[in-house]
């Protein structure tokens, strides 16, 4: 039973979120893995009143947004004013500081019934429609803004889906980049982001939302298990996981994971390890 004073969303019944991760698991293995698809498993992972059929809405409505582009426009300046003008103007997708709040704004099919969200997922709403439309189109994992790219390196058009899609002049994303991090922009920040990169960076605002609020658990967790369940993924978040098991309450099964963890860590760094290990003996004291 839930607490009553969370609010929604809330995640599906435990029969339904085992079959969303073997789901997202599979689709992260793919050779080519879906991003519109991950992140609508992470939607339904994250709310469970979005079915199937909900997911495949998401879809239908990614395709129609695609049609209404202008058929093959130009070049990559001419396909990022086509989305600005399109998702940007006409249809009012864009972010507001106030959507930082929201675990809505991390949810793909949220981001498309409300038309707001954060950089990333914005981002994502304008690579799936310029995808399907044929745009050359790609994420740039600016650091603490994410944004689209089009065209070659040589030739590129950056794009802020957050400011409506804006198309970003010389000096811009370099004024992003230090306005958010303080440090100046470097050229390897403006290579295209691996789906499952995007994936992952989406799981890791999740996390930082349900940290910032201690009775939302339930959401840390499912975040680091999805998280988890990607091919590539910091062995660290072993040890968080352990962590948010602990803080629910839920001793015994975090102490042995606090104990696998310091088995991994040992052959690298035995302090750390014996500092891990005293976490689990300190999560079985309190089984007493």
């Amino acid at each position: 039973m839930r607490p009553p004073f969370l609010r929604p969303p809330f995640p599906p019944p435990p029969d339904r979120m085992a079959e969303l991760h073997r789901r997202f698991a599979e689709e992260a293995r793919a050779e080519r893995p879906d991003l519109s698809a991950l992140c609508l498993l992470i939607g339904a992972v994250a709310d469970g009143s979005l079915d199937d059929a909900g997911i495949d809405a998401a879809q239908v409505e990614l395709d129609r947004l695609a049609g209404q582009l202008p058929f093959r426009p130009g070049g990559p300046a001419e396909w990022a004013r086509a989305l600005h003008r399109v998702l940007g103007e006409r249809l009012d997708f864009h972010g507001t500081p106030a959507d930082y709040r929201l675990l809505e704004s991390s949810l793909l099919h949220e981001v498309l019934r409300r038309r707001r969200g954060l950089p990333i997922l914005l981002s994502v709403v304008w690579m799936e429609v310029a995808r399907r439309a044929g745009a050359p189109v790609y994420g740039v994992a600016l650091p603490g803004h994410f944004v689209v790219g089009f065209g070659p390196e040589s030739d590129q058009v950056l794009a802020d889906p957050f400011a409506h899609g804006r198309v970003l002049a010389g000096p811009d994303a370099e004024l992003l980049v230090v306005t958010a991090t303080g440090a100046p922009l470097d050229p390897s920040h403006l290579a295209p982001a691996d789906s499952l990169d995007v994936v992952l960076r989406i799981l890791n605002n999740i996390r930082a939302w349900a940290a910032a609020r201690p009775e939302r658990t339930d959401v840390a967790l499912w975040a680091v298990d999805l998280s988890l369940l990607l091919p590539s993924h910091p062995a660290r978040l072993r040890h968080e996981r352990a962590q948010i098991l602990v803080r629910r309450g839920e001793f015994k099964e975090g102490a042995a994971e606090l104990d696998a963890y310091a088995e991994v860590l040992a052959p690298v760094d035995e302090t750390a390890a014996e500092q891990v290990r005293g976490e689990a003996r300190a999560a079985r004291a309190l089984l007493n």
